[in-house]
């Protein structure tokens, strides 16, 4: 399992302590010094079944700054994949990449349902 996370996130340490918490064995991975490359976006996007939009960190000062709201809805699948692996900041967090299921954001009862 891959952990990929930024850890002054709060939510991200809230995540980090469930996984522990719970036994998970996982390999870490920082976001903003290992962004996910556009070949591995497209990959989890195409076997995650979640919409593009859910690869985005909506909450992220970057994204409120380029005007992404906006922009997004007229941007190709392809360009906006490319965008999200120009910055570890674009993207959502915390993700996990598993055998079971790849997940966006921290949703205990989700993370429970997909990962147990």
């Amino acid at each position: 399992m891959l952990f990929i996370h930024y850890p002054k996130c709060t939510t991200c340490q809230k995540a980090q302590k469930w996984l522990d918490d719970n036994g998970f064995k996982y390999e870490s991975r920082h976001i903003k010094d290992e962004n996910p490359t556009y070949e591995e976006l497209k990959k989890w996007h195409e076997q995650s079944n979640l919409p593009l939009k859910k690869f985005f960190n909506t909450s992220g000062l970057l994204y409120k700054s380029m005007n992404l709201k906006d922009k997004l809805p007229e941007m190709s699948e392809d360009e906006q994949l490319h965008l999200l692996a120009t910055d570890g900041m674009l993207v959502k967090r915390p993700i996990i990449i598993s055998e079971k299921a790849i997940i966006t954001g921290f949703r205990p009862k989700e993370w429970e349902e997909k990962l147990k």
